[in-house]
């Protein structure tokens, strides 16, 4: 098993083989585990698979062609195992011809041997010169070892049927023998191993396996020129000139001949004493002269060497440093930061910040001469110590336009309530138009006025007042202010935003019921009942018994997602559903042309009840009457109506 991805051998193995197939070839195979032996398991059943087609190619070119002469010229592995094949494929087509026995008996190859065999077999008689040795009855593949048991040639192990043969994957399972940078590559019944890091420049594999050095001068691939000829090494090749150079002459890579130096020889070739002059293709020999080295002059005489006090000389050697005189040389004593130079032999500037790096100053360390600098980053000051930082209170500057916080290094600029920092110096607060953000139509109910810091909101001009929270808009009634322009003799009702004279009479012959009140509430009932005189018989006959009128205020914008009961008619008797006793009908005889409104019936606690209710969102303001009739139906005909009139009135409200 793989155990860094749970893969087994026979998985990776698949993988390759797969690979090979389809591809037809190894060297881009998937990275499937991280595993080497997997990776050797994938890789060796791809170019196993990649033999196995290249066998199989050789064997039908044998059977279709009779030859392998198209298969010579390939230098390629899969090349020379289809050549392989198709050779030994015509060996085991030539014993069957020859009507020999299969088995070749040649020293060759264990697979040459299988396709011989294979060959020899395809199309041939089962008799005994074809049955493997040891199987003389042909019931076990390949040997019978007696009593029934088969056995298997090696490079086979026996199948669970008890009888058949399958190869071995020696390479899989390691047993194999190949040598260091050799891999090895499974075969039918064997293996072999091929190299796996190439031969190198120079040299070439061979069909057994083994580097062989390439002869550039026979093949033709030297670069040596005309001049030149071509001399073969191992590995490589030389030029060797045609022409040969005289005495005091050596000739170069090109064949050219150039003068030897022989005074820059290791034997001086003139006597103690002399000196040596190179000339062209020879030397010559001079006697030589009184020649003080660096450091030493000749004496006044001119016969020996003294030594030069390079201290005492006008140059200044040492540039202003201690300076010692030495035979033939001198020595500078260097000041504090500054080094000894023995080649140039001056004192040079020590670079501090570069030899303690770190440790010389906190911050930044720059280099003088012959000392150094400490300095420091933005937002620190250099300390009385002259290495460490100390942290600068920007805010001291007051460089926020409004709150400043110092931080180590650095500092931060914060806005009161109301403001923001801007994004273009992250200095300066600018006031939030709160009216703008995303929820301003949410903070005022009317309208929303921006200023420096803040807002405040506003409600209409007329009708409304702002609430204690400064948002929120809260009708005004007028009604009870006492700042309505109602006549004495009309009823002021509050509406929202505004208020409503209003002034009932009752129709002839009918009179009010109850006191008129100066102030109409939403739950008043002006009622008006019929008072006939006694000869007015059209009076009495008239079903209409009563005129009421009622009054409501309704809000504009407010959620609606559903029919809201706004009146209710109710009966002065308990519902009766005995025989003779009148139906109640209620019905809408006026004031209904957009359809607002409906109304319905239905009973509660043994009363019959009238329901109005608006049925669709009203736009607009509205102020509409909807006469409203609740009949007693007997026998079909109308014998007792009430008549009600409600005012409805439906005007913008901003909460």
């Amino acid at each position: 098993m793989n155990f860094y991805t749970g893969m087994s051998f026979q998985d990776c193995c698949t993988n390759g083989q797969g690979h090979g197939v389809d591809k037809q070839e190894c060297a881009s195979l998937p990275l499937i585990s991280e595993s080497t032996n997997c990776r050797i398991a994938q890789e060796q059943c791809c170019m196993a698979a990649l033999e196995d087609t290249s066998c199989t190619q050789g064997i039908n070119m044998a059977k279709d062609e009779g030859d392998c002469k198209s298969l010579l010229s390939g230098s390629s592995c899969e090349t020379k195992t289809a050549r392989m094949c198709c050779e030994c494929c015509l060996l085991g087509r030539a014993l069957q011809d020859q009507k020999l026995s299969c088995h070749l008996g040649l020293p060759v190859s264990h697979q040459c041997g299988q396709v011989s065999h294979a060959c020899c077999l395809d199309g041939a008689p089962q008799n005994l010169n074809n049955t493997p040795p040891g199987n003389p009855a042909g019931k076990c593949s390949q040997r019978c070892l007696g009593n029934g048991t088969c056995g298997c040639l090696k490079g086979y192990k026996l199948k669970p049927d008890g009888h058949s043969c399958e190869d071995i994957n020696e390479c899989l399972l390691g047993s194999y023998n190949c040598r260091a940078g050799e891999r090895c590559i499974n075969t039918v019944g064997s293996y072999r191993c091929q190299r796996v890091v190439s031969c190198g420049t120079g040299y070439e594999l061979t069909e057994s396996n083994i580097c062989k050095d390439v002869d550039e001068c026979e093949t033709g691939t030297h670069n040596c020129g005309p001049e030149l000829e071509c001399q073969n090494t191992q590995g490589s090749f030389r030029c060797r000139p045609r022409v040969r150079c005289g005495s005091g002459f050596i000739q170069d890579a090109l064949g050219s001949c150039i003068d030897i130096n022989e005074c820059l020889s290791q034997t001086a070739p003139c006597p103690s004493g002399q000196l040596c002059i190179n000339t062209v293709g020879s030397y010559t020999c001079q006697r030589n002269t009184v020649n003080c080295g660096r450091g030493y002059h000749l004496n006044e005489d001119g016969t020996r060497c003294v030594d030069v006090d390079e201290c005492q000389g006008p140059d200044a050697a040492c540039g202003g440093h201690g300076c010692i005189n030495q035979l033939g040389s001198y020595r500078c004593e260097c000041r504090a930061g500054y080094a000894f130079n023995s080649i140039s032999r001056s004192c040079d500037d020590i670079n501090e910040c570069r030899h303690y790096p770190g440790r010389l100053c906190a911050h930044k360390c720059e280099n003088t001469v012959g000392s150094f600098q400490c300095s420091c980053t933005p937002g620190f000051k250099l300390a009385s110590d002259g290495r460490n930082c100390d942290d600068v209170n920007e805010c001291e500057s007051s460089p926020c336009s409004q709150e400043c916080a110092n931080v180590y290094g650095s500092y931060q600029c914060y806005c009161r309530r109301g403001y923001q920092l801007s994004d273009v110096d992250g200095v300066v607060c600018e006031d939030i138009d709160e009216c703008a953000l995303p929820t301003g139509g949410h903070i005022c109910s009317y309208r929303c006025h921006n200023t420096p810091g803040s807002f405040h909101c506003t409600c209409p001009e007329l009708g409304y007042s702002l609430a204690p929270n400064g948002r929120n808009c809260q009708d005004i009634d007028e009604c009870v202010t006492g700042t309505h322009s109602c006549s004495v003799t009309e009823s002021c009702f509050n509406i929202q935003g505004g208020f409503r004279c209003l002034s009932f009479e009752c129709p002839t012959n009918y009179r009010r019921s109850g006191e008129a009140r100066p102030r109409v509430e939403r739950s008043d009932i002006i009622r008006c009942v019929k008072s006939c005189q006694p000869n007015d018989i059209s009076c009495i006959l008239d079903p209409v018994h009563s005129v009421s009128h009622t009054v409501i205020s309704m809000a504009t914008f407010r959620d609606f997602s559903k029919p809201e009961e706004i009146v209710f008619l109710r009966t002065m008797q308990p519902a009766s559903f005995s025989m003779g006793v009148p139906d109640i009908v209620f019905d809408i005889l006026e004031g209904n042309e957009h359809n607002y409104f409906d109304i319905i019936k239905r009973y509660e606690h043994g009363m019959t009840v009238g329901v109005v209710r608006q049925v669709k969102p009203i736009i607009g303001p509205l102020h509409v009457v909807l006469k409203l009739a609740m009949n007693y139906v007997t026998s079909g005909v109308v014998s007792h109506r009430n008549i009600v009139n409600v005012h409805v009135f439906v005007s913008e409200f901003w909460f």
